[in-house]
C-alpha cells in the first residue's frame, strides 16, 4: 500500500533540513555549504523521484533546473517538494497514487509477458495471478472494505467477494477475478495440466485491463 503520511513525512523531513541547512549558512543560498548542499538536493531529487511518474508535473520540474549552478538549483528542487507535500496533504494526487500502482503492477504483468514470450508459462501464471491478488487488496484499501478478520490477512477470495458486495464491480467481474485467481492457485500448487499457455496470455492482458479499469 502506497502510505501517503510517510511520503509527507520524508518531505517534511527533507525541507525542515534544507531550513537549518540555510540557518546554518552565511548566506540565503547556502552557496558556502557546497558538500551539504549538494547531498541535501540528492536526496530531495531521489524522494521526488520515488514518490511520482516520470511524466508528473514534479518530474518535469526537476528535468527543467538540472542544468542551473547547485545553490540555485537547491531552493528550486526544495519548491517541487513543498509543492508536492501540499498537494499529498490536500489529497489531490490520487492519481498519482494509482499511477505508481498501475507502473509497478505493470512491470510485473510485462515480466509475465515476456516468460510466456519465452515459453515460461508456469512462471507467467504465478508473477500475474500474485499481481492480481495485490491489487484487489490494494483495492479493498482504497475502499474502505476490511482485508483482515479476527488480526488474521483475508483470503484473496474473500476480498474478492467484499469488493463485489461494497459495490466496486458487479457479479460478472467477481466472477472472472475468481477465475483468474484459481489459474493462479493451479500453478503456485504445480497443477501445470490444468490449463494452457493460452489461458495464461488471457490471464495477464485480463488483469491489465482490470486493473486499469479498477485503479488502485
Amino acid at each position: 500500500m502506497v502510505d501517503i503520511e510517510k511520503m509527507v513525512a520524508q518531505l517534511d523531513e527533507l525541507i525542515t533540513a534544507h531550513a537549518a541547512l540555510v540557518q546554518k549558512s552565511k548566506y540565503d543560498d547556502a552557496s558556502d555549504l557546497p558538500t551539504e548542499s549538494r547531498v541535501l538536493m540528492n536526496r530531495l531529487e531521489s524522494a521526488i523521484e520515488r514518490i511520482t511518474m516520470p511524466r508528473s508535473v514534479y518530474r518535469r520540474q526537476l528535468v527543467l533546473h538540472k542544468d542551473l549552478a547547485n545553490f540555485m538549483k537547491l531552493p528550486e528542487f526544495v519548491g517541487v517538494a513543498e509543492a508536492l507535500r501540499d498537494d499529498l496533504k490536500a489529497g489531490w494526487t490520487e492519481s498519482v497514487v494509482e499511477q505508481v500502482h498501475a507502473d509497478m503492477y505493470g512491470s510485473y504483468l510485462d515480466m509475465a509477458v515476456a516468460l510466456l514470450d519465452n515459453g515460461f508459462k508456469d512462471a507467467a501464471a504465478v508473477i500475474a495471478g500474485t499481481s492480481l491478488e495485490v491489487h484487489v487488496r490494494e483495492l479493498c484499501v482504497k475502499n474502505g472494505v476490511d482485508v483482515e478478520v479476527d488480526g488474521k490477512p483475508k483470503k484473496a477470495d474473500t476480498m474478492n467477494t467484499d469488493l463485489k458486495k461494497a459495490g466496486i464491480y458487479g457479479t460478472l467481474q467477481q466472477k472472472q477475478v475468481t477465475a483468474w485467481m484459481d489459474l493462479r492457485n493451479q500453478a503456485a500448487h504445480g497443477n501445470y495440466g490444468k490449463y494452457d499457455i493460452s489461458e495464461v496470455r488471457a490471464l495477464a492482458s485480463g488483469v491489465r485491463d482490470f486493473m486499469l479499469k479498477y485503479p488502485a
